[in-house]
C-alpha cells in the first residue's frame, strides 16, 4: 500500500523525491495529529491526491517499492515533515499557506513542511 502511494504521488520524481513521500506517510503515522495505521492515514479524506484520482489502483514499480522500504527501514530526507505538496500543481490554498509560514525543505518538485 506504501508503494502504491509513492508511485501514485511520486511517479516521475528521481529516487529521494520517492522516499521522502513514502516517509511523510510513516512520519503521519508516528504523529498524534493523524491516525496510527497506515491504511487509516492513506485514506484519510483530501490527504492524498492519488486516493482521490484513482490513481493509487496503478500497479507500483520496483522504484516504488524500494522507496518504501528505505522508508520503512529509517530513510526520511524530510527531517520528519507531515505535509508536502508540488506548488506547480497544488489546489489547496491551506497547503500554500502553510508552506510559506513554515520551514520548508524542497526535494524535486515537492515542498515538504513540518
Amino acid at each position: 500500500m506504501l508503494a502504491q502511494v509513492v508511485h501514485g504521488e511520486a511517479r516521475g520524481e528521481d529516487y529521494i523525491g520517492k522516499v521522502a513521500v513514502a516517509a511523510v506517510v510513516l512520519n503521519r503515522m508516528k504523529s498524534s495529529r493523524f491516525p496510527n495505521t497506515l491504511k487509516e492515514v492513506i485514506y484519510q479524506p483530501r490527504a492524498f491526491t492519488c486516493v482521490d484520482d484513482g490513481q493509487i489502483g496503478l500497479k507500483p514499480d520496483l522504484e516504488s517499492y524500494q522507496a518504501a522500504s528505505d522508508a520503512i527501514l529509517g530513510s526520511d530526507p524530510t527531517g520528519g515533515c507531515l505535509f508536502y505538496m508540488n506548488p506547480r500543481t497544488a489546489t489547496s490554498r491551506w497547503m500554500h499557506k502553510r508552506i510559506s509560514a513554515d520551514a520548508a525543505t524542497v526535494i524535486g518538485n515537492h515542498v515538504f513542511v513540518r
